[in-house]
Parts: C-alpha cells; structure tokens; sequence
C-alpha cells in the first residue's frame, strides 16, 4: 500500500501518521490482570480493571489492543492511514515492582521492534522503560534506540507518585537527551498526592483526570529547572498539550512575581519559552478546531502533531478532523506527517 493516501474530496495525496497509538502483549496484559485482582486505591485500576478483568466478554479496547497486524491495518487501511506510532498502552509497566518492569518493559520492546521489522512501512514505536529502576532504564532506552531502532520513548507520568524532575529519575533525561529521543509524557491515573478531589463524578480519567495528571507533571519539568540542566531534552505531550499553552501568559507572569519574591528555582527562560523549546504537542482525542488553532498561533504549526489515540478514540473522525480544518496545504503536510518525522526520526 502507497503511503501516499489520498486526501478525500481533494484529489491531493497526502502521508497520515498517526503518533498516539496504543498497543499491548500479553504478558502485559496478564501481569495488570492480576494486579487488577487485588486492593488498591490507585486511580489506575478503574481502567485496569475494565480492560483486563472485565470477565468473560471481554473489554471491547484488549482485542484492538492485543490485535497489531490484522483489524489494526484494516482500519489504517479503510481510513487512509499510512503509518502509526506505536506505544504500549498506560499504565506501561510503571504499576509493577521494577525488576518486573524492566523485564516487561524488554519484552514489549522487542516485540516492538519485531512488528516494525515486519510492517517498516506502516508502524513505528516508542520505547517502555522502568522510571523506578533509573540506571536500568538508561540502559535500556539505549538499547531500544542504537540496537532495536524504535523512535522515541513514552512514560506515564508519574511513578510511585513520583516525577521525573526528582534528581532520581535524571539517568532518565540524560538518556533521552543524550540518545535525541523524545519522551511521550502520556496520561495515567492521578497520583495520590493530587488524587482525592478527582475520585467523585469519572473525573479521575479522561474527562478530567488524566489532563491534570499530565500537565502537572509537565509544569514541574519548567518550574523545577530540570530543562536548564537538559536544554536539549525533548517532551511530547498528547491531547492538543494537556491544556498547558493555554495557560502560557498566566504562568510567566506568576513565575516572574514569584522570582521577585524568592520563591521557586531560578530559571533561564520563561515558562512559555520552555514549552516551545523543549515541548510538541498533539491532537490525540482532542479534535477541536478552535483549540488547534489556538495552539498553531501560540506554539507555531511545526510544534503540533496528528495523534488518533487508537483504539481508544475512532479513527475515522480523527481523519476528518483534520482534513477539515482550515489550514493551508503546507500547514497540513506537517501537521499530519512533517511534524512527526522531524520529532520521532522517521525519515
């Protein structure tokens, strides 16, 4: 199949490449099995649950999950998709001890590596890694970019509550820096410590949840100073940013008043500065023209990627989203594939 898919109702062919597409094996799927089995208070385990345990049907998303090369490739196909990014879906390994992580965490990649040897043409992949097992998940990074070729990497946010700006996790950003590998900074359940307030209502999850999660975690990245030890760290974050630029003038004023106060870590930059030198951003399972816009006049058009957020979001309206949005044609080349052979080393 060409990777020139035609652009419907236009006649122009343009390269979709879809950069938040989840997948799972099987050995991970059992291991959150089994951890959906036990107590918790974790805010991962409503969704672990409903995957994993959901008795004998089945969750409707393992199937699409599990499921790569067969029902996948047809709905690429049926909608003119040319290429997904692959990522094992949240919560990764990051909810087992970090022994189990880092084995997980190599299986998945090869079986990664794997799928992409087989289909070049039509998947990529971010690699998994164990956050709490620092040493271990530079190692590990490296071997995924230098001998397993993947593209990137992808975390779900916080680890034992815990994020990556603690000096801990800074193996990690080395790495990722050092290997020029961005780090798709994906959704999982709150942490304990934001977590109360989001129990009521489903606002743990998407609906809410999930954004606030993520966003803090990535305003941490700016406030805490950590991008001025690694300038040339690069962060994705999904779904049109988690609202971040949104609040871009707001938090460089409040983080110069606290500057003058002598509260905070003194940074080089403001925080919008840091967001567009060190941050892209995509539209996964946040298909609002006005929010796209917003984020092209703010961030600059080669800052936005296209992302579905297969299975979870459909496919075909994530096509037509961005189809129709009125952009130009040059505009629309990177939004849909420029962008993300720049940012994931595609080309």
């Amino acid at each position: 199949m060409s990777d020139l898919i035609e652009q419907r109702g236009t006649g122009r062919t343009v390269r979709r490449i879809a950069t938040e597409e989840a997948f799972t094996i099987p050995e991970v799927a059992d291991a959150l099995r089994e951890v959906s089995r036990h107590p918790g208070a974790s805010l991962d385990l409503p969704l672990v649950r409903g995957i994993y345990d959901a008795g004998p049907s089945g969750s409707r998303f393992l199937g699409r999950l599990l499921d790569v090369e067969e029902q996948r490739l047809a709905d690429m196909d049926e909608h003119g998709v040319a290429l997904q990014v692959l990522s094992l879906t949240a919560p990764g390994v990051q909810m087992f001890d970090a022994d189990t992580a880092c084995s997980l965490a190599e299986v998945a990649n090869d079986y990664l590596a794997e799928v992409i040897g087989r289909h070049p043409d039509r998947f990529a992949g971010l690699a998994s890694f164990a956050p709490h097992a620092p040493r271990r998940a530079a190692a590990e990074m490296e071997r995924a970019r230098n001998r397993l070729g993947l593209h990137g990497f992808v975390v779900n946010s916080h680890t034992n509550d815990e994020y990556l700006d603690d000096v801990k996790y800074w193996p990690v950003l080395e790495a990722a820096e050092a290997l020029d590998g961005c780090i798709y900074l994906h959704p999982r359940g709150p942490a304990a410590g934001i977590a109360g307030p989001l129990r009521d209502y489903g606002l743990y999850a998407a609906m809410w949840g999930y954004g606030v999660e993520t966003a803090t975690h990535a305003v941490r990245l700016i406030a805490s100073g950590v991008l001025d030890r690694f300038p040339g760290l690069r962060i994705c974050l999904g779904h049109m940013g988690e609202g971040v630029h949104f609040w871009s003038w707001r938090m460089d004023f409040m983080q110069r008043r606290a500057a003058a106060w002598g509260h905070g870590a003194k940074l080089e930059l403001t925080p919008s500065e840091y967001f567009r030198r060190n941050f892209v951003i995509t539209t996964s399972g946040q298909e609002s023209p006005e929010a796209l816009d917003f984020s092209i006049r703010t961030l600059g058009v080669d800052h936005v990627l296209w992302a579905i957020d297969y299975p979870y979001q459909p496919t075909g309206p994530a096509v037509a989203f961005m189809d129709g949005v009125e952009v130009s044609d040059a505009e629309r080349e990177l939004l849909y594939h420029g962008n993300a052979e720049r940012v994931f080393h595609l080309v």
